[in-house]
């Protein structure tokens, strides 16, 4: 083994050693110039060319592969253990974000704002815990929930506005339904309190269990409004209409107690309550006072009896 060496010494190239960059060789010791063209050719008779990619590099070539090789590096293009661990943590946060939206999939918007809260954390409790489980790492794992938590953040504010919107649709349609409702009923031909109220009582209990979500409190304001004033417009064009209907009842009356069943009694009859409707109440009561008025809501109860019922409904 002795034989095969190829050990040697390089002896000092000179004395002054701060100088050594600023020399040529022929200032240099000989034997040291001789020496090192020597380990020139050893190391040139030991070491391989490089090959990449079928071709030698030379020493430019071979450190500008080395700079691209780092610049990936840095890049991240190369799989080091820091991105290996970030990959896989990856995949277990698209999971764990996957386990978590088919959660708030599963409700059918709008619900209660309290509703989808609830769901939330269930969820995000879940989607933790699956992560804690299945995570690698202990520094890239406090990165990776803190972009779990993120990414769950952004998805459940995309479901609150989902929600506000399925909600505000929803109770504008139920909205405008019983508005279009109490619209008819201000029409009625043959007008009908009881009637007026079966539909308003309807219209209000339907909005009540249909609109919820968190435009339910904004609707339920307008809703209400909108109902009392319906109810006080009807009322007052209940009496008129009531009012009006009874002095037409008496004209015709008048008619038939004259010219078709002539009967004396009942043109007289009917020629009084015409003169009592159109002049005494306008002489002596205020329409208030005549709405309030006993007699009146005697008429009022027979009309209702004759008018509308829940089998018989005259106004249809």
């Amino acid at each position: 083994m002795g034989n095969n060496s190829t050990a040697f010494s390089l002896p000092q190239p000179h004395l002054q050693r701060t100088k050594l960059c600023d020399m040529d060789d022929k200032e240099l010791e000989p034997l040291y110039v001789t020496r090192r063209e020597q380990l020139k050719q050893v190391v040139g008779s030991i070491i391989k060319p490089k090959f990449v990619q079928g071709k030698t590099l030379n020493g430019k070539e071979f450190v500008s592969f080395l700079q691209q090789i780092l610049e990936a590096l840095n890049k991240g293009e190369i799989p080091s253990t820091g991105s290996l661990v970030e990959i896989f943590n990856k995949a277990i946060l698209e999971r764990c974000l996957k386990v978590y939206k088919e959660k708030l999939e599963g409700l059918r918007l709008p619900v209660p704002v309290e509703k989808l809260q609830q769901i939330h954390e269930v969820a995000n409790g879940e989607a933790k815990l699956l992560f804690d489980k299945q995570h690698f790492g202990k520094h890239h794992a406090v990165q990776s929930i803190l972009k779990l938590e993120d990414e769950i953040t952004k998805v459940y504010k995309n479901f609150l506005l989902a929600n506000e919107y399925q909600s505000s649709k929803l109770c504008e349609a139920r909205f405008s339904e019983c508005e279009d409702q109490m619209d008819h009923l201000q029409v009625l031909k043959l007008p009908s309190m009881a009637k007026f109220n079966a539909g308003f009582f309807y219209c209000n209990r339907t909005f009540v269990m249909e609109c919820v979500g968190p435009a339910k409190e904004r609707y339920d304001h307008r809703m209400s409004k909108m109902l009392l004033k319906s109810r006080a417009l009807f009322i007052k064009e209940y009496n008129n209409k009531l009012f009006n209907w009874l002095v037409t009842f008496a004209l015709v009356m008048v008619v038939l107690g004259r010219f078709v069943i002539k009967f004396f009694l009942l043109e007289i009859a009917a020629w009084v309550m015409f003169i009592f409707l159109e002049t005494y109440t306008r002489m002596f009561w205020s329409a208030e006072s005549l709405y309030y008025n006993p007699a009146w809501h005697i008429i009022v109860s027979s009309w209702e009896t004759i008018v509308y019922s829940p089998l018989l409904d005259l106004d249809r």
